[in-house]
């Protein structure tokens, strides 16, 4: 099996409503964002997916991101803009891209800062 990850970063505001402290307030984080896809086979010329391939899916939704009010998004207007949402929305954007149809989706992690990140994945 063969595992392959790219990361990209962001920078956006958001607000967690209802979170009854200092994260309620508007502020904001540059983001990292990791995409992780398996395959257990390589194409002609031995690789699983070409990273500009799996960049090439990430990036589009990256930009929607970048520099915006999550909060603002129509995906976040009724759901908190959390790192664990994020990961969720972006995990289920990239699986639908049929650009990734060699390759299975692992999961997305979503880093705020540092030291703390929220993944999601589909259990098989």
């Amino acid at each position: 099996m063969y595992e392959l990850k790219v990361d990209e970063y962001f920078s956006a505001a958001h607000q967690l409503r209802e979170y009854q402290g200092q994260c309620e307030r508007l502020h904001g984080h540059t983001w990292r964002v990791q995409v992780a896809v398996r395959t257990d086979k390589l194409n002609d010329i031995g690789l699983a997916i070409d990273f500009r391939e799996l960049k090439g899916a990430l990036n589009p939704l990256i930009e929607l991101l970048d520099h915006s009010c999550l909060n603002e998004l129509p995906v976040f207007q009724k759901q908190n803009p959390s790192s664990e949402n994020i990961a969720c929305w972006l995990y289920n954007e990239l699986k639908q891209n049929p650009a990734l149809a060699s390759v299975k989706l692992q999961l997305v992690r979503v880093w705020e800062s540092d030291n703390a990140s929220a993944a999601y994945f589909e259990e098989t």
